[in-house]
């Protein structure tokens, strides 16, 4: 859809306690638009903005710059041999891209916040507020399901782009923690963006001081975004 002027307004939060570094203090920009034109949200996402809803943010704290935006090039990505090892234990897991939440998707979403997350801002989970953060009027995201013997035991939530893909969260059967299924997820996020010749996959923000959010690294290459640009790791 096509943005209703050329300009958007940018606002900025009160400041917060940080939900991922104890003691930190948490400020956002914000921007949020009845209409977006998808040229546009992607320059913001090479920008280091994020998408949660109908809002596009990007961390400004005043006193930390420990989020650091990160994207994975999809036609230069190399699985590990522990990520491939990830690919052959669930090889018996079938995938595929729906476009509609639904009710089986809420119900396992509540089963992980409540297994995974009880002491974290998503908690306690309601659909009123998984609706909040997945729904986007202006761009609807995709649903990368995950099924075993076709029960539903993971999702992610995936923005599709005129030249990236964008994972914008997932979550997965808490019972089935062996399986690595937040890594598969990742993995075939990848995969999906090669088919579908995306340049880059944008993974949100890694947080080095954070071990919940410290793990998107381990995905190579991988660019981090600084002040001179995107810096590609090898």
């Amino acid at each position: 859809m096509n943005s209703r002027s050329d300009t958007i307004q940018v606002g900025m939060t009160h400041t917060f306690d940080c939900s991922y570094l104890p003691g930190k203090q948490e400020q956002l920009l914000v921007l949020q638009e009845e209409s977006l034109d998808l040229t546009l949200f992607e320059k913001l996402l090479a920008l280091g903005f994020r998408r949660s809803g109908e809002t596009i943010y990007k961390p400004h704290c005043p006193h930390c710059q420990a989020c650091l935006p990160i994207r994975i090039p999809a036609a230069r990505f190399t699985p590990s041999r522990r990520q491939k090892r990830t690919l052959k234990q669930n090889k018996d897991v079938s995938w595929s891209l729906v476009d509609t939440c639904t009710e089986e998707h809420y119900a396992l979403y509540e089963r992980y916040i409540k297994a995974r997350h009880h002491d974290g801002p998503m908690y306690p989970p309601s659909r009123e507020q998984y609706d909040h953060f997945v729904q986007c009027s202006w761009h609807p995201p995709k649903l990368l399901e995950l099924r075993l013997d076709d029960e539903l035991i993971g999702v992610a939530v995936t923005d599709v782009l005129p030249n990236s893909l964008s994972a914008i969260y997932s979550f997965f059967d808490p019972e089935l923690d062996k399986r690595s299924l937040g890594s598969l997820m990742i993995l075939l996020q990848c995969d999906l963006a090669r088919q579908m010749h995306k340049e880059h996959v944008y993974l949100g923000y890694q947080i080095n001081e954070s071990r919940k959010m410290n793990y998107k690294t381990a995905y190579h290459p991988y660019e981090i975004l600084t002040a001179n640009g995107w810096q590609r790791n090898e």
